[in-house]
């Protein structure tokens, strides 16, 4: 029996075979938990004013998705960039156990400024991410009282993947 289910999102111009979302599988599988990686990648085809796909599109099949996994046992969101951030979004909307956000943006043009449900938090975010600065990943994480690592790193924590993945086996080994 599954300790719960994760649902993992990756970025944008990513797709559910990433290499962090599937790190991230593996680590949740070791624990004893259920996930899956949605596909967005239709959605990021699509162009809307926040330039990144339809992430209206996005957030709505995370929440469909979510709610049909509802039996499953504790929920807990997990996502990188984009998939960060409907991750965070979805949680104010779902009972969700526990949010693991990697180099999560702080805005989305005219959307909604990134905000979370009060759970624990783990944040993963690069000091030298070329999109999205770090101190104010910094501000937003300390006012919610979540871990936080910073590595040395750019947007795609590409040479952190398994520090990612250990990351989130200690978020959920708390859970």
């Amino acid at each position: 029996m599954s300790r719960g289910h994760c649902i993992l999102s990756h970025g944008f111009e990513s797709g559910p075979a990433a290499t962090k979302v599937t790190a991230l599988a593996q680590a949740a599988q070791q624990l004893g938990w259920s996930s899956e990686c949605p596909d967005y990648t239709d959605l990021d085809a699509r162009s809307d004013i926040s330039r990144v796909g339809d992430v209206p599109a996005r957030l709505q099949r995370l929440l469909q998705l979510a709610g049909q996994r509802a039996a499953e046992g504790p929920l807990v969101l997990a996502g990188s960039s984009l998939g960060a951030y409907i991750s965070a979004i979805a949680s104010l909307q779902l009972p969700v156990r526990g949010l693991f956000l990697m180099v999560p943006p702080l805005t989305m043009g005219p959307l909604l400024a990134l905000d979370a449900a009060a759970v624990p938090t783990s944040v993963v975010h690069a000091w030298h991410d070329e999109l999205i600065p770090a101190s104010g990943v910094i501000d937003w994480a300390g006012r919610r009282s979540a871990r936080l690592l910073l590595v040395d790193d750019g947007h795609r924590l590409s040479a952190h993947v398994d520090t990612c993945a250990r990351a989130f086996a200690e978020l959920l080994a708390t859970l």
